[in-house]
């Protein structure tokens, strides 16, 4: 029985964050807008715009004051993290309604495995279709679509039409839509590795789709290999609805500030404020305690930095906090001031179980059990009542912390 051709979805809610101010406030609708870090005070960066805004030149991770020299009249609204989520959450929803196989990839990019969906509704184009409306008519939000064989090449498809459309590469068409594309365009091929690529003679994606595959192997490896395959159309990587346990080798958060900081009080809050988003994937993730934290910071002048460290096993909030912000104090500059703040977690162990002093002193509950109870309790009542309900004192101390739902983005490998 001749196997049938995948039908894979790949989803980009169009400038989401702005996309949902105005959804919220739809008298924004038609003007230029931003989502930046402090509309009163007109200072900080751009964390989002809306298509008028581009018109006029405006970037993400400029500043605001640069915004409002290209365009003075130029909308302003903070950013409100737990909308989006909100939003995302209502935006799986209806792509649950044709398929429950869903890659979330990020809060606004999902992939979907449409195969044995077509059966009930229709070609892989007209369940796109199907989708894009429904997002419009129901969230006010738009989305674009791209249709394909494969993941690499359904997210290349869903970049390659903006805002609001879908696009389809089929594997009859994808060497005359691809294959003359910049290298570029491809999955994975960052600046670096094209800047090699173009060196020997590999501008296109189908220069390197037509390369020798010994030649490729010989100078760029296994990542050079598997891109060839991507260039081809060769990549078989399935959907995958839900990570198992030994898949997941680290669990992150980052965020980027909506001012720059420089006061070492303020970059201990925002660790913490990580810090739970991170805790609180790991007991979702159910894969342990983390034995390593890797930190990453990014200046003004969007330069990075990263490190990690060693620590005893934890999947405490506390605990990762510290090490991330000691980790900081011990590396960072002391001269620079701070845009981008992120925790990743990894070293997983399943079955640890720490004997400390205070396991011997206390008997039946070690102090690492007493705090992990705590923590615990504290996710069970931020499920119930919502996430500000119970914040810590070290992030109340910053109101713009107060109450701030950070978990939007969403860092698992």
């Amino acid at each position: 029985m001749e196997k049938r051709e995948r039908v894979i979805l790949y989803s980009d809610l169009n400038n989401f964050f702005a996309s949902v101010e105005i959804a919220k406030n739809p008298s924004l609708a038609g003007k230029p807008l931003i989502v930046c870090g402090d509309p009163k005070e007109r200072h900080g960066i751009v964390l989002a715009k809306n298509e008028e805004a581009k018109r006029y030149g405006i970037k993400t991770a400029e500043t605001v004051y640069s915004a409002l020299k290209k365009c003075p009249d130029v909308q302003m609204v903070g950013s409100h993290y737990h909308d989006y989520k909100r939003y995302s959450e209502k935006v799986v929803a209806i792509y649950g309604r044709y398929t429950d196989c869903i890659e979330e990839c990020s809060i606004d990019e999902c992939a979907m495995d449409m195969t044995e969906s077509t059966f009930l509704f229709g070609s892989g184009r007209e369940i796109a279709e199907k989708i894009r409306a429904d997002v419009k008519a129901e969230l006010g939000l738009t989305v674009s679509i791209g249709v394909s064989f494969n993941k690499v090449f359904a997210k290349l498809a869903s970049e390659m039409k903006k805002p609001d459309a879908v696009t389809e590469i089929s594997r009859e068409d994808f060497k005359e839509k691809i294959w003359g594309l910049p290298v570029t365009d491809l999955l994975f091929v960052g600046k670096a590795t094209a800047e090699s690529f173009q060196k020997l003679g590999i501008k296109t994606i189908g220069d390197l789709a037509n390369s020798n595959e010994s030649w490729i192997s010989e100078r760029f490896g296994k990542r050079g290999r598997q891109l060839r395959v991507y260039a081809r159309g060769e990549d078989v990587e399935p959907v995958k609805s839900e990570k198992k346990k030994e898949d997941v080798k680290s669990i992150g958060n980052s965020t980027t500030l909506s001012k720059d900081i420089s006061s070492k009080e303020d970059v201990k809050r925002w660790f913490y404020a990580l810090a739970e988003s991170v805790a609180a994937r790991l007991r979702a993730a159910d894969v342990g305690r983390a034995n390593t934290v890797h930190i990453v910071v990014r200046d003004p002048e969007l330069k990075f930095y990263s490190w990690q460290t060693k620590i005893p096993a934890t999947a405490l909030c506390g605990d990762i906090a510290k090490a991330a912000f000691e980790l900081f104090c011990r590396q960072y500059p002391t001269d620079k001031k701070v845009r981008l703040l992120g925790i990743t977690l990894s070293g997983f162990d399943y079955h640890v179980e720490q004997l400390t002093i205070d396991s011997l002193l206390e008997g039946e509950k070690s102090g690492y059990q007493k705090r992990e109870r705590a923590e615990e309790a504290v996710a069970k009542l931020r499920e119930k009542y919502g996430y500000s309900t119970v914040q810590r004192g070290v992030v109340m101390e910053d109101e713009k912390l107060n109450g701030l739902d950070i978990r939007g983005k969403k860092e698992e490998t």
